[in-house]
């Protein structure tokens, strides 16, 4: 929920411990009718606090800060908050490190820091929205990384894949090898409006907040292994 009094009006929480890149993200925010910053954190400690308290819609987190860090906080704001709250990571590179660590914490998504003022907005709208800001490219390499690890399945969370029909099955695979709804629409000859239905209702039967969880979920199920 948001604090303005504008229900539309989107709040977003900056984190990061730079002043000025909190700076320069509340001067591109503040300019839109439907964005604004609810409140600034300079570590982890102080967004956990303020994420309770003034009740972001969204939170922009910085990976990397002294203290704790930002996949700590997002863990436990999310925790807190369950679906009142969606994270976006703020990274200097495409592929920080931590990303696989972020996304199993809660993180809906990631941004560049130096990235595009209207990708920055367009980025927050979509992650309100209901979408993840993660880029197949992104998604591809989680897929690498899991693939290098030991398979350890969930048995009970493989069972709950039965609530799902064939098709829904088949979408989620391909949500696993990181394929856009687009690509998914061409395997499975349908609409990306199908496509778009088979997701919602994936992240409904299986209690998912995005994507994301998605593609993990398919992972510790041992669902993105099958042919």
């Amino acid at each position: 929920m948001t604090t303005a009094e504008d229900t539309a009006t989107i709040g977003v929480l900056v984190v990061d411990d730079q002043a000025l890149v909190r700076t320069g993200f509340r001067l591109i925010l503040e300019i839109e009718p439907d964005l604004t910053v609810v409140g600034e954190a300079a570590d982890g400690d102080e967004a956990v606090d303020l994420a309770a308290s003034v009740k972001p819609d969204v939170v922009l987190m910085d990976v990397r800060m002294p203290g704790t860090d930002g996949i700590t906080a997002t863990e436990r704001i999310v925790a807190a908050s369950g679906e009142e709250v969606r994270v976006v990571m703020l990274t200097t590179f495409d592929m920080d490190e931590y990303v696989f660590d972020a996304l199993r914490a809660g993180a809906s998504g990631f941004l560049l820091k130096d990235v595009q003022p209207e990708f920055l907005v367009a980025g927050i709208r979509a992650v309100h929205g209901g979408d993840s800001l993660l880029a197949p490219s992104i998604t591809r390499r989680m897929i690498e990384t899991y693939l290098d690890r030991p398979a350890v399945i969930d048995p009970r969370a493989r069972s709950s894949l039965d609530a799902l029909t064939t098709r829904e099955r088949e979408t989620l695979l391909h949500l696993a090898k990181g394929l856009t709804n687009s690509e998914i629409a061409t395997h499975m000859f349908v609409s990306e409006t199908t496509v778009k239905t088979h997701i919602g209702h994936i992240l409904t039967k299986l209690g998912l907040r995005d994507r994301v969880q998605a593609v993990i979920f398919a992972y510790e199920t041992g669902l993105a292994g099958e042919r």
